[in-house]
């Protein structure tokens, strides 16, 4: 069965779709079949790799039957169709054989009222019992169809119904988080809010109307699999000392408020990261500086920016040698990153 990994953090601008497209290209050239689930209604992460300019370019594309978006996929269950659920069709990413995506829909946030509705009153409303256990199946069907081993699923910035089943139901999670005032907040507040989202996932397994539904809900144990801190600016190859303050306040927001809380509610195991990685849960599993200038190549081409060539930078001499070098940097640290996350996952 796929490894289902959700990159979460509900504040925005952390760098979570550009995160899951150069850990999930990476994970990929590795050897491992890896699907990104484009959930988020932006659907920056579909743009990105699809090379999609607006609105339009994205409508153009969807079908429902067979499904090849998460609405239309999802759409079985949440528009009461006389169909079931079955994996859907992705779209192969150029430049990568391992590398899938389910693309986005920038209507998927329809479905969030009605999930709302559904997690909170589906003990005692039977018609809406099949919804909380409707997105991971969806995903598994997928993840079998085509035999990934891995489905990275990129997440919109806010705490709702959909963002709560998927993170409940997944495997595993990763919180990106940008080494600033607002990240640090947002630990404090994802210390009280995923413990809550956490019982109430367990609290709904517990119902037999939901554990025996035609989208059974799955057990929640989703596990804590390390945070990633992403751009910094550097200075002689490391942060500088105003982003590093930054980096040390969130690694001490990690171990002093996170992980006790996660490890309270049985999301993250304190032992399992020295024994597989040589680290604590608090210490990020990769740190990386801003992308600059690349990170605008990296989306007009559709490649990672550890990938981009002389040619498509265009650039040459000096100016292309340290681009070179900054793209190594990135490289290393990506690959670094995913033999973390299969070490983590084993």
């Amino acid at each position: 069965m796929s490894k289902v990994i959700c990159l979460f953090n509900h504040k925005g601008g952390v760098s979570k779709t550009t995160t899951a497209f150069n850990l999930g290209w990476m994970m990929a050239m590795k050897g491992k079949r890896v699907l990104l689930a484009d959930f988020d209604p932006q659907c920056n992460l579909t743009g990105m790799v699809m090379g999609f300019d607006g609105v339009e370019d994205l409508e153009a594309t969807y079908t429902s039957q067979p499904a090849n978006n998460v609405k239309d996929a999802l759409a079985p269950a949440f528009e009461s169709q006389p169909r079931t659920i079955v994996g859907a069709e992705c779209h192969q990413v150029s430049g990568n054989p391992n590398l899938f995506l389910l693309p986005g829909h920038i209507a998927l946030s329809e479905y969030e009222t009605t999930l709302g509705i559904a997690q909170e009153l589906s003990g005692s409303l039977l018609p809406l019992r099949n919804l909380p256990g409707a997105i991971r199946f969806m995903l598994d069907e997928t993840g079998a169809k085509y035999e990934f081993d891995y489905i990275l699923v990129d997440m919109s910035p806010s705490l709702g119904p959909v963002n709560q089943n998927l993170l409940t139901t997944s495997d595993y999670f990763v919180v990106p988080l940008h080494p600033d005032y607002f990240s640090s907040m947002a630990l404090s507040s994802l210390s009280k809010a995923l413990p809550r989202w956490q019982a109430w996932a367990k609290a709904a397994r517990s119902l037999d109307v939901l554990s025996t539904a035609d989208y059974p809900f799955p057990e929640p144990n989703a596990q804590f699999i390390g945070a990633i801190v992403q751009k910094y600016r550097p200075r002689n190859g490391r942060a500088s000392r105003a982003f590093q303050q930054w980096i040390d306040r969130l690694q001490l927001g990690l171990k002093d408020a996170l992980i006790p809380a996660l490890a309270a509610a049985g999301m993250v195991s304190l032992q399992m990261f020295p024994q597989k990685i040589g680290l604590s849960p608090w210490d990020p599993i990769m740190e990386v500086a801003d992308f600059n200038s690349i990170i605008a190549l990296s989306q007009e081409h559709q490649v990672p920016v550890y990938s981009l060539t002389e040619a498509q930078a265009k650039q040459h001499g000096a100016v292309w040698d340290q681009t070179r070098d900054n793209m190594m940097v990135f490289e290393n640290a990506f690959n670094t990153c995913a033999e973390r996350v299969f070490k983590l996952t084993e």
